[in-house]
């Protein structure tokens, strides 16, 4: 019996170091969260797939993490390379990593070009604690449209609490599935359901 083959999404996590964009990738792994102090450094692209079931239908997302090489040029290619998504990370108590999204997005369009884009304004957590450096829903809707309605959706999450986190996928899942390469795959895969079965020996009486 053949097994069904899932739809996969490469998804690339982009944005400043310290913005929290390998604690999204934990989250989204192992859903767990390690503080600053007890994390070590990590180094060299990771990725992790997991899937999701949308309306009856499932896609794998597979997350990709520069795993603290954002300034290697070195990685631009293959990290980019066949991205489906792109999360654009900042973090709310660093209005210099919301600052230099302009750049990470001209990155995303040079490499990467048929990624849908997704905003995700993490750390939500210390808005509270510091509400005089967060950055406002104003200043998150006039660089949306800067961008000339490049960005497919906004999210706001805390990884130190989960919160948003999952919320955040699922519903880029969803938009996922409905692109065209999916429903490319998905063809793909019916197509050769029909010949396999049509390649079975048919039974026949000979009497």
């Amino acid at each position: 019996m053949a097994t069904t083959k899932i739809p996969e999404q490469k998804v690339i996590l982009c944005g400043e170091f310290g913005v929290g964009k390998s604690s999204l990738f934990r989250r989204f792994a192992m859903n767990t969260f390690v503080s600053n102090s007890s994390r070590h450094s990590t180094l060299g692209l990771d990725h992790f797939d997991k899937v999701f079931r949308i309306h009856g239908r499932n896609v794998r997302l597979q997350l990709w993490d520069t795993g603290g090489m954002e300034r290697v040029a070195s990685i631009t290619s293959s990290y980019y390379k066949f991205a489906e998504a792109a999360i654009l990370v900042f973090s709310f108590d660093s209005p210099d990593s919301f600052n230099i999204l302009s750049q990470h997005l001209l990155d995303i369009v040079t490499y990467a070009e048929s990624a849908k884009i997704f905003l995700c304004g993490n750390k939500t957590d210390l808005v509270s604690q510091n509400s005089e450096s967060s950055i406002s829903d104003a200043d998150i809707e006039n660089f949306c449209e800067q961008c000339h309605n490049l960005v497919s959706g906004v999210y706001k999450t805390s990884c130190k609490t989960g919160s948003g986190v999952e919320e955040m996928f699922q519903d880029i899942a969803r938009q996922l599935i409905g692109t065209s390469r999916v429903k490319d795959i998905e063809q793909e895969m019916k197509d050769s359901f029909k010949v396999c079965a049509q390649d079975e020996p048919s039974q026949s009486c000979s009497c």
